[in-house]
């Protein structure tokens, strides 16, 4: 592996976390966007500068995403990016003050895990998909599919959500549901990265938007922008990003197999890591709690409620006997 080749991998990590951070904090202060209002989400988007400066990191995560996809093979670079998942839970304890409980740590930790098992499964492989692209037809009918599942996820989870009485999400359907669309952005991202040269810049061109890439990626990119701030902004950026992370690694590197050529491993024991770590991933996904734990009552108050105060009588003139 071109070792800038992992030096761009790494540095799309720094430049996702922080961005992704930078993000949350802004949402914090912005009023409650709703997917409803697309256009006035993105106007309260845009007016917040700290919002623009974590959107520009992302920005630069992307530039250094297509690097990353024209020097390593499509699963190999997954599995570095999911290393980004330590530094992003860093950042959201210290910079948000969020708190992850023990169970989601496991789940964290189970999933980092599964990753690891699909990665190594890719030993002895070469790179002979590296810059490659994808059959059209095969990379919609992997596409338009996913994206449907992710948009009707994600109404559903907003479906529930609007229900009185009810817990807080805890937001895994959400991050479920984006990483579903950031997924097939992967995709078309790893498409574009296959077909920019410099030897001939108007051909490429012309070759690049007769494909369905950038269309991918302006839907994607679109969709996303609304449903993941939306998501950001109500549930815990430490369960939103690895979920989403990790839907969308999984994705990558299953769909891709398919969609870019990349042929399973002979091997049965990679095989087996790489079927067995796929599943241990979306059943860590299953079993992370749907809800965040309410708060605790102050202690005063359940003391009043525990030991509630003797009713009064009211003090009513008593008739005289007759």
């Amino acid at each position: 592996m071109p070792w800038w080749g992992v030096a761009s991998a790494l540095l799309a990590n720094v430049l996702y976390s922080t961005g992704f951070v930078l993000e949350k904090r802004a949402l914090a202060a912005l009023p409650a966007l709703n997917t409803r209002q697309p256009a006035r989400v993105v106007g309260h988007l845009l007016s917040s500068p700290l919002w623009l400066g974590g959107s520009l990191a992302l920005a630069a995560g992307f530039a250094a995403q297509l690097a990353v996809y024209r020097t390593l093979p499509l699963a190999a670079a997954q599995g570095i990016f999911v290393s980004g998942l330590v530094l992003l839970l860093l950042l959201s304890s210290v910079v948000l003050g969020e708190r992850t409980s023990g169970r989601e740590r496991q789940s964290i930790v189970a999933i980092l895990v599964a990753l690891v098992l699909v990665v190594a499964s890719l030993r002895g492989e070469d790179a002979r998909a590296v810059a490659r692209t994808a059959p059209p037809a095969t990379l919609l009918v992997i596409a338009v599919p996913s994206l449907a599942a992710g948009l009707l996820l994600y109404r559903s989870a907003e479906r529930r959500a609007r229900r009185r009485h009810r817990l807080p999400t805890a937001g895994v359907p959400y991050g479920v549901a984006v990483g579903l669309l950031y997924g097939v952005s992967s995709l078309a991202i790893k498409g574009v990265s296959g077909l920019l040269t410099t030897h001939d810049v108007p051909a490429t061109a012309g070759q690049l938007f007769r494909s369905p890439y950038p269309y991918l990626l302006l839907f994607t990119g679109a969709a996303g922008l609304v449903l993941s701030q939306t998501a950001l902004q109500r549930c815990r950026a430490s369960v939103i990003v690895p979920v989403c992370t990790t839907v969308t690694c999984v994705f990558t590197v299953v769909c891709g197999t398919v969609a870019f050529g990349e042929p399973l491993p002979a091997d049965p024991l990679r095989l087996a890591l790489r079927l067995g770590g796929t599943a241990v991933a979306v059943t860590v996904l299953l079993a992370l709690p749907r809800h965040d734990t309410p708060p605790a009552p102050e202690p005063r108050a359940a003391a009043s409620t525990a030991h509630p105060a003797p009713k009064l009588r009211a003090n009513l003139p008593r008739i005289p006997r007759s």
